[in-house]
């Protein structure tokens, strides 16, 4: 290969040989064919593509393409290359950058390279959290980074976050091999992608290749074409590239539109606004003199006064600008909506400012006084003026809005078809894209049109900006006001039109672009004009170069000054230095403790990740622990019952046996006692415990006791398999299964070794008598030869049978009963138990039909079958030899029920009404009864005891079975620890969720773990920093958040113990049962534990969450793993105390240690604190609170507040006080409370744990007055907080109307915290000491929820909607709602100095006067509406609905008069017909009309025979059908009734009365449909 003149000249010409130090040429696309197909995204470059992808794998490129033309697939191309080179790299990581500026862009990019390759690529933005910590990319530490930068190959990411990384040592800049520059004219200034360039590119060694994209290499607006020359050459020169664009331009037009530059000129203002102004500048000018005094007045209170007021008046200053811009550029009306926003966005910096609230309020109160005064100068309703019909020309005359707005409201009006408009609206600033967007909804003439805005400031949500951008792109969006935060997230040739409000930087979009000009500006014309020309003489001259001469010329690109740390490769400049410092700044502690930063420049604090929850664990970039993840999990196999024996044996084998005895609550009801036989010792709390199971009427005591070892010969199991095999599946499904073509396939003991797993073996025999312990072996024996009879006597052979023939002939025994193998007395025949030859089941006989024989009729009064002799042999295939024998009435068997669950109560477990179907049992289900002849039944001589006892074994073995899966897990957890003895059932407790419908789940434990984790991680951090605290809190938060759980969990396999669905006995088999239902795995998964996969999460929320498929996968919440970790804690906390706990905590990684040396070593220090001059506060104090410190330095730190300005103040001390006394107080609720349902305990340590409820202890208890401080502010808030504890109520309500000091709540939390140092974390002590300051402590009977919550909670159970809103006045916070009732308007108003407290107020008004109508919480029974919806693609059908046919309306007497001038009737667009839809939608309605929610209330008719029921696609046959009554009430109107269709089950009965109630609603014009 030979190399020009040019390539030794050229610094840019690098090709991947020197660029990766490899001798390997560089192999680019097959030039020779204009068609390089991508197939991924099925893509092919053009030739002017192909023209720059070859220039760019030449020499770092700046490819200055037209927006839309293809930039992206050259970036895509280029990648491909490069990572084909890095193939033959192995030696040493190499990463692709792809660097772009927004959040759009980034995932636009992402979404591109994967498309267009099949590399590993991933993205990074701020709001992205890591897999292995939870946290925001903003805070992720070097272990985080080197697992992304491992694992990936193309990182596509924001150049902040890069910059970060590199300036932190996280990401080494020669990793870089490639680095794509999106918008790269950016690149000025101090813009990441320069600081990128000055700080690494230059000082790299091995350079990576450069590949800029931009739509105009310039960045500032109206340049000079010698400005641009300058621009052009700086950009090249800090990106060390050249700039490139397209030679022949034919092509890219046929692609994309050519530019279409229009100008619209509008009249300039006439308005003179000069009064107004000066009211505004002179309300400027005192609300700043008002900030000065409160400065001067609060210095020698704050220490950061002047600062803090400093950007209030900046604050202050630029809403005056943002108000006089509006004034000038929009008019009076967005003037005043300007000044709306400005103070919307000051309350909420108001409500979040702890200090110097007052000041916040001078600035407050400038809006409030700038509104009244712009209010004044417009007309009353002037919300309406741009109604239809309103003459615009005499509303700009009067200034409510400028020519320029009006001539903007011109180009609308001219938009006819909303379908084919997408327009741009760019806007300089933010506030004017927010107040056009309200503005322009109140436009008539444009109603036909969506609004929406984009803007990027700071405050934006990321989600937001996204959905609204979506929006845009989709056409539900017609306008869109954006400054160019969207310049590059939306493909503007798409877009109809692009207005550019104010002027362009730039204009280089391909599409018809409108500039709005001021008739007669001629500097603005300049600006335009200049900018069209400077555009297309920069173009001419970029494409006039030759690519392989010309190279970059010097610029003043110098490398930046920087410290290095060796250890990381992190480094500092000059610049970066001052945000450092801040950093580290707002990261020290109060008491100015020092401390210094590590190796990556970062505050010097621990990495937290270091600990097992950092293992490298596959899961998604975020979610992890939240209820919006769902995973797919597997289940582990239960060791306690696998076994050997399942094959045919020759020798026996030894079982343990443990004895199961059922009493039933009524005593004349008998069970049958059985054995369970196991190879596996169990554990000594498994083998012997005791449950209750339910039955409908009665309930049954079960006991199982441990009896000894026992040995059965391969001849016994044979029989005992046989046993369990003819019961089980006799009793739930049927012992033989027969084709279609009526030829019975062989019993099951032929063909049934796959019933026998190794894995799950287990024998369940019939006792004798328990005592003394005898196996029933005749009943065993006796099922073994009934299968051996059936063998032998096909019922569809035609030889004929001798067996039995003379005694079914005999005219003498007219008593005896004949069945196939053997006759039994009509008097014995009762409860004889049988199994039918033909369908393989078990029945037991009731009595013997003296008027009927197989000749009779057939019940089911079907034409299909005339006589029960047709029945059988057209059903079975069988010729029943004796047709005019008396048929038996027997009793059919019926599937098993979940037993663990008490129905009784009506369906209520845990305070909530219980919806798992498969639970219940219905009490009113008609008994069917079977007709068969004698000669077809095989006797078993068996008890009919034991036939009731089978009924109750699945419930039983799913509650050992679950007992023996918490006693191994056990095991894994305790392991050699002979100390602990935590039993199965707690442990069962922390791994049963509520879905399971028990009397018991983790929520209890869960709520205590949370506490015991919170403590015990705090107290090892606390030791562990004692001479730097940094930000404890968060610290805690990052070992105990629920994705670090999570990941906890998961990687100790927690996730394959958890049940999460209630027990369904359809899906549970014993050994040698069939299945009664399949569910085929459909997951791609073979074994029973499911790899750690993202591509096994989902964030459907219609994913159905767990229900097992045959495998044993099921889909759990991802948050319902964090939890069970940390019920797990709990559960050892109550059954091994802190030591249990901590042990548990090691075993899943979370190590904290708590050593004796550590707590002397934080007593010693805190003894070095002097507390001579404050000895009688300290001696007073410790009277007050009944404790003598040993430590009198840890007192005097605990009362001590940062506004001292001492080296100590209480913060590490209340940090860890707020973890003790919620771990003590939760300790105490969880044992004193044991029979209310978790929900009300996390209410009842919300109620105990808090700010105000600390505060309130310290106030009553005179401990205040021992608080150290120095401020002033602090010292009001304390006297009037006293003042109001003195004189009010000490109800729970009344205390949250007045918001306490947070000082006084940390002063209790820190004396709490010294004394646990001070007893060496004696927690017995403390409580002894605090349980009498913190009594009375709330009871479940004197627990007050707060008024809104309880009030919300209210409205739920009733099926009410209530409104807010909420205004301002002054410092005052008003909050107003409405609570429509059936029959009146409920309002009520509260204030307050934020929202919380005003809606607090409004909510105890409501809620007083809702009392006085004798409603109230308490009274209120369960919600009985069925408002479940289900997704099922059974349709109700709509066709044609008469909603007349029996509607029945009740109007309310007087009728009111209603004023329909502005009522607007809803638009219902389509009602969803899938099963739930129309339910679904006429909430929908409720709730937006604040109507009260519907009632339903169902009735069912039985029949013995199939009835068809509905029509079309909803017609279906059923024994049972369901008829439902819909009642609505519409307030002021009256109350309609309807009734619905028939249809099979009661939820599409719901939906037919729910879709005529929509129909009539739209009869009777309340609605519109369509």
């Amino acid at each position: 290969m030979q190399t020009s003149v040019a390539d030794l000249t050229n610094p840019l010409k690098r090709n991947f040989e020197t660029m990766l130090n490899d001798s390997s040429s560089n192999n680019l696309p097959n030039t020779d064919s204009d068609a390089v197909m991508f197939p991924q995204i099925n893509l092919t470059p053009t030739e002017y593509q192909m023209d720059v992808f070859k220039v760019a794998m030449r020499q770092n490129t700046i490819a200055y393409i037209d927006t839309a033309a293809g930039k992206t697939l050259i970036a895509v191309m280029i990648i491909k290359e490069v990572a084909n080179s890095l193939k033959e790299q192995l030696s040493q990581k190499k990463l692709i950058v792809l660097l772009a500026p927004t959040r759009n862009l980034v995932e636009q990019h992402l979404n591109a390279v994967r498309g267009g390759t099949d590399l590993v690529v991933d993205y990074y933005i701020g709001a992205k959290t890591g897999s292995i910590d939870g946290k925001n990319v903003d805070d992720w530490v070097a272990n985080v980074w080197k697992h992304e930068t491992s694992k990936n190959q193309v990182m596509v990411m924001t150049p902040k976050i890069l910059l970060d990384a590199l300036r932190n040592g996280f990401i080494d800049f020669e990793m870089i091999c490639l680095l794509i520059i999106d918008e790269c004219n950016r690149a000025t200034g101090n813009h990441p992608y320069a600081l990128l360039m000055k700080e690494f590119y230059c000082k790299a060694v091995n350079k990576p290749k450069v590949f800029g994209m931009t739509a105009s290499p310039i960045a500032k607006k109206g340049s000079s074409v010698k400005d641009c020359d300058a621009q052009v050459n700086a950009l090249e020169s800090i990106l060390d590239s050249l700039v490139y664009t397209i030679q022949n331009r034919t092509e890219p037009v046929k692609v994309t539109p050519s530019v279409s530059h229009e100008m619209r000129f509008y009249q300039p203002a006439t308005v003179d606004l000069v009064e107004l102004k000066v009211q505004l500048e002179s309300l400027r000018l005192k609300f700043e003199e008002q900030l000065l005094e409160m400065q001067n007045s609060l210095k020698d209170n704050h220490k950061d006064t002047d600062e803090k007021h400093e950007i209030l008046r900046k604050w202050l200053s630029n809403d005056h600008v943002e108000i006089i811009y509006c004034l000038d550029e929009l008019g009076l009306l967005c003037a005043y909506e300007a000044v709306k926003i400005c103070i919307a966005e000051a309350q909420k910096a108001i409500e979040e400012c702890d200090s110097f609230k007052e000041s916040f309020f001078k600035c407050f109160y400038f809006l409030e006084e700038s509104l009244s005064n712009i209010a004044k100068s417009l007309p009353d309703g002037h919300r309406y003026l741009l109604n239809a019909g309103c003459d615009y020309e005499q509303i700009v005359a009067a200034g409510y809005i400028t020519p320029k707005l009006y001539e903007l409201l011109h180009i609308f009006q001219s938009f006819r078809e909303p379908s084919k408009v997408a327009c741009l609206i760019y806007v300089e600033r933010t506030v004017t894209a927010k107040v056009l967007d309200i503005i322009m909804k109140r436009v008539s003439d444009a109603c036909h049109l969506e609004v929406s805005y984009l803007t990027g400031n700071s405050t934006s949500d990321d989600a937001i900006q996204m959905e609204t951008l979506e929006s845009f792109r989709s056409g539900k969006v017609n306008l869109l006001f954006t400054t160019d935060v969207s310049e590059e997230g939306i493909n503007a040739p798409n877009c109809s039109t692009v207005i550019c409000f104010d002027i362009p930087e730039t204009v280089r979009s391909n599409v018809q672009f409108i500039i709005m000009l001021e008739r007669g500006n001629a500097k603005q014309r300049e600006v335009a004009c200049s900018i069209i020309r400077t555009e297309k003489s920069m173009m001419d001259d970029v494409k006039n170069r030759d690519p392989d001469t010309c190279i970059v010329k010097p610029g003043n690109l110098k490398e930046t000054e920087r410290f290095y740390v060796d250890a990381t490769g992190a480094s500092v400049t000059t610049g970066s230095s001052i945000s450092l410092v801040d950093q580290y700044c707002a990261k020290l502690p109060a008491e100015n403790q020092t401390g210094g930063l590590n190796d990556h420049l970062l505050s010097n604090t621990e990495d937290l990740s270091e600990t097992k929850s950092s293992k490298n664990i596959d899961g998604s970039s975020s979610g992890a622990g939240t209820t919006k993840r769902k995973e797919l999990h597997g289940t582990t196999p239960i060791h306690a019952v696998s076994g050997t024996w399942g094959e045919k044996l020759d020798d026996g084998v030894k079982f343990y046996a443990y004895k199961i005895s059922f009493i039933c609550s009524i005593v004349d009801v008998k069970y049958s006692s059985f054995v369970l036989l196991v190879e596996s010792k169990l554990d000594d709390d498994v083998g012997n415990t005791e449950m209750e199971l339910y039955l409908v009427s009665k309930s049954v005591h079960c006991k199982v006791s441990s009896y000894a070892e026992l040995y059965l010969n391969a001849e016994q199991i044979e029989n005992a398999k046989c046993f369990q095999e003819v019961f089980f599946n006799g009793i739930f499904g049927k012992f033989i299964c027969w084709k279609q073509s009526g030829d019975p396939i062989e019993p099951l003991p032929e063909t049934s070794q796959t019933l026998w797993s190794p894995s799950y073996l287990y024998l369940l025999l019939p006792l004798e008598s328990i005592e003394p312990f005898g196996i029933n072996w005749e009943e065993i024996e006796s099922s073994v030869s009934a299968v051996d009879f059936i063998k032998n006597n096909n019922p569809t052979s035609r030889v004929e049978k001798q067996s039995m023939d003379s005694d079914m002939t005999d005219p003498d025994s007219p008593d005896i009963i004949h069945f196939a193998n053997k006759s039994i007395h009509i008097n014995e025949v009762k409860n004889v138990v049988v199994l039918a030859i033909h369908s393989g089941k078990i029945y037991s006989v009731m009595e013997l039909l003296q008027d009927e024989t197989a000749n009779s009729p057939f019940e089911g009064k079907t034409a299909r079958y005339p006589s029960y002799t047709d029945y059988f042999q057209k059903k079975y295939n069988v010729d029943l030899k004796y047709p005019d024998k008396n048929l038996l009435l027997l009793k059919q068997s019926h599937r098993a029920h979940n037993l663990l669950v008490d129905f009784n109560g009506e369906g209520i477990l845990h305070g909530k009404k219980i919806r798992a179907e498969s639970c219940k049992v219905n009490t009113d289900r008609q008994r069917y009864y079977a007709r068969i002849p004698p000669e077809l039944l095989v006797v078993i001589d068996a008890r009919f005891e034991v036939v009731k006892s089978f009924y109750l074994l699945p419930s039983l073995m799913h509650r050992l079975e679950s007992l023996m899966l918490s006693s191994q897990l056990r095991e894994e957890i305790t392991g050699q620890a002979t100390n602990l003895c935590i039993s199965s059932s707690l442990i069962l407790e922390a791994l049963t969720t509520l879905r399971c419908n028990e009397s018991f789940s983790m929520e209890r434990l869960e709520l205590l773990g949370d506490s015991v984790l919170k403590y015990a991680v705090s107290c090892d951090l606390y030791l562990r920093y004692l001479k730097n605290h940094g930000q404890l809190s968060s610290k805690r938060s990052a070992q105990v958040s629920n994705s670090v759980l999570h990941n906890l969990g998961i990687s100790c396999r927690i996730q394959d113990y958890i049940r999460d669905s209630a027990f369904d006995p359809t899906r549970w088999t014993a050994p040698g049962q069939i299945p009664l239902r399949t569910h085929p795995c459909d997951h791609g998964v073979e074994t029973i534990q499911v790899p750690i996969d993202t591509k096994y999460h989902t964030e459907d929320p219609n994913t159905m969450i767990g229900k097992f498929c045959d495998m044993g996968h099921r889909w759990l919440v991802s948050k319902t793993v964090s939890d069970c970790v940390e019920a797990l804690v709990g559960a050892y906390y109550v059954g091994g105390g802190l030591t249990g706990a901590l042990h548990c905590m090691r075993w899943l990684g979370v190590s904290c240690e708590l050593e004796p040396s550590r707590i002397n070593e934080a007593i010693e220090l805190a003894s070095l604190n002097t507390y001579t001059p404050k000895l009688d506060v300290i001696q007073t104090l410790e009277q007050k609170l009944r404790y003598v410190f040993n430590c009198k330095g840890l007192l005097l730190e605990a009362i001590t507040h940062a506004s001292q300005g001492v080296r100590y103040c209480y913060e590490r001390l209340e940090y860890l006080g707020d973890s003790v006394l919620d771990m003590l107080i939760t300790w105490y609720l969880y044992k004193k409370h044991h029979d209310i349902y978790p929900g009300e305990l996390t209410d009842l340590r919300s109620a105990s744990v808090n700010n105000e409820n600390f505060a309130y202890a310290v106030v009553r208890r005179n401990l205040h007055p021992h608080l150290q401080y120095r401020s002033g502010y602090l010292e009001g808030q304390i006297a009037d907080y006293v003042k109001f504890v003195a004189t009010s109520s000490t109800d729970t309500n009344s205390l949250q109307t007045k918001k306490s000091p947070k000082a006084l709540g940390d002063l209790l939390e820190s004396i709490a915290g010294a004394m646990l140092v001070d007893t060496k974390l004696n927690l017995d002590e403390v409580w002894r000491i605090f349980e009498p300051l913190l009594s009375p402590i709330v009871t479940p009977d004197k627990l007050e929820l707060p008024p809104y919550r309880e009030l919300i909670e209210l409205c739920d159970s009733m099926g009410y909607f209530m409104k807010d809103a909420y205004g301002s006045k002054s410092d005052t916070i008003t909050a107003e709602l409405r609570l429509q009732l059936k029959d009146a308007l409920l309002i009520g108003v509260g204030t307050g100095s934020t929202r919380k407290i005003a809606r607090g107020h409004a909510a105890l008004i409501l809620l007083k006067d809702l009392e006085k109508r004798g409603i109230t919480r308490k009274n209120q029974g369960q919600d009985d509406r069925d408002v479940e919806m289900e997704d099922n693609t059974t349709e109700t059908n709509p066709s044609n609905p008469d909603p007349n046919e029996n509607a029945k309306i009740t109007l309310f007497d007087p009728q009111p008069v209603a004023d329909t001038s502005n009522v607007e009737v809803p638009v219902l667009k389509s009602i969803n017909t899938k099963k739930g839809g129309p339910r679904s939608s006429l909430y929908e309605l409720c709730k937006k009309l604040q109507w009260p929610m519907p009632n339903f209330t169902s009735s069912e008719q039985k029949s013995r025979s199939m009835i068809e029921v509905g029509e079309g696609v909803d017609k279906r046959s059923a024994f049972n059908i369901f008829e439902s009554h819909i009642s609505l009430t519409i307030p002021k109107y009256g109350v309609i009734e309807l009734t619905g269709d028939p249809r099979a089950d009661k939820k599409s009965s719901f939906d037919s009365a729910a879709l005529l109630m929509l129909y009539k609603l739209q009869q009777l014009g309340k609605l519109k449909i369509g």
